[in-house]
């Protein structure tokens, strides 16, 4: 069996553990969250969508809208400053489906 080269080690080494973290998965469930957003009416500026792990969930002005690698991670939703208006004709309370 070969050694891996140095510099192949270094590289597998300086990865970031954040990419490491969060599995192609959640990046297509928040695609897909992310898409059901748009069509209720708000603009693609009006928000943003965070994949975070489970214990930083806990974060003012988010809602959890999501939730994927075996629930490890959520998906959180943030409203935008630009977003504010189309948010405002919201009227699900809680957690949307």
């Amino acid at each position: 069996m070969k050694r891996l080269p140095w510099i192949t080690a270094l590289l597998l080494m300086s990865v970031s553990p954040a990419i490491l973290a969060a599995p192609d998965s959640c990046e297509r469930i928040k695609s897909d969250i992310q898409q059901k957003i748009i069509n209720n009416g708000v603009p693609e500026t009006g928000f943003t969508l965070n994949i975070v792990p489970n214990d930083q969930a806990d974060q003012p002005d988010a809602q959890v809208v999501g939730h994927c690698a075996n629930d490890t991670f959520k998906i959180l939703y943030i409203r935008t400053g630009s977003g504010a208006a189309a948010g405002a004709q919201d009227s699900t309370q809680g957690e949307p489906q």
